[in-house]
């Protein structure tokens, strides 16, 4: 359910709607709720703000490479 919400957050925030916070609070209280998208919505800026600036890795290192 977190990853659906951090989906959703990242990719269709505009059609979060009642029914998938009542789902989310089956698992979630609202502080939690609130925290998680807090945190969500943190790394979603980072990772738009390291792409905008170009300082996303080009490359993934490999083990045992130089």
């Amino acid at each position: 359910m977190a990853l659906e919400y951090a989906d959703r957050l990242a990719l269709d925030h505009h059609n979060m709607d009642d029914e998938f916070f009542d789902r989310l609070k089956i698992f979630f209280n609202d502080a939690q709720i609130l925290e998680l998208g807090m945190m969500i919505g943190q790394f979603i800026g980072f990772g738009r703000l390291l792409m905008v600036l170009d300082l996303e890795s080009k490359f993934c290192a490999v083990d045992g490479e130089d």
